[in-house]
């Protein structure tokens, strides 16, 4: 069972990324406060729904949430400034469109650079593995995962020799052996090895 909230008595957001580990589109986080005494059993670590469950959770999310958002850095920003700090960046872009400005943050993972906007700095805590521990972490794994793999499925329209609406762009045999065939796109990143091996040198299409 996922706990309500960390920090008891206080506006807290949860925030998770999703397309980190991905060879090619945006990386998107998403940051959600939930009602401190929220209660949903289906909710969970995204990973561990299907896509039909995370569509639905997805509405119920936004219908119940005090305030939610969703941050994106695109992938020649992530070749710009890796994708650690990246994947904090679309975390700090949806904090700050938050219609409702959190008390605490609690941020999926081990690494988080400190937020800070005209009001002060907000506290974090980063939890390993939140999303299978608070709602609010879940909540926002599932809303950054679904609005990606939206995402991704329009960059298939586009370029549909890669499966992106299969793979969203993570590092498979079918996504690799397009890149072989048919080399790389505008939505690649370019500083990842994009073939397994080693990095070659590629033309857009």
């Amino acid at each position: 069972m996922l706990l309500p909230i960390l920090n008891d008595g206080f506006v807290e957001a949860g925030c998770d990324e999703a397309g980190r580990g991905c060879l090619a589109g945006s990386v998107y986080a998403a940051a959600v406060i939930l009602p401190a005494d929220y209660k949903n059993e289906k909710l969970n670590d995204s990973k561990k729904l299907t896509a039909r469950q995370r569509y639905e959770l997805r509405d119920e999310i936004e219908r119940d949430a005090i305030a939610w958002s969703v941050g994106v850095v695109t992938n020649e920003e992530i070749d710009k400034m890796n994708i650690l700090r990246a994947s904090i960046t679309a975390m700090h872009r949806a904090i700050a469109s938050l219609k409702v400005r959190p008390e605490r943050l609690i941020i999926d993972g081990n690494r988080f650079y400190e937020y800070k906007d005209a009001s002060g700095v907000i506290p974090h805590t980063t939890v390993v593995k939140g999303d299978g521990k608070y709602l609010s972490i879940a909540a926002a794994s599932i809303l950054a995962k679904t609005y990606r793999d939206d995402y991704m499925k329009t960059l298939n329209d586009e370029y549909p020799y890669y499966g992106w609406d299969r793979n969203a762009g993570y590092p498979t045999k079918e996504h690799r052996e397009g890149i072989k065939t048919h080399g790389v796109t505008p939505y690649h990143r370019m500083t990842f090895n994009l073939l397994g091996d080693t990095q070659l040198e590629f033309s857009f299409e």
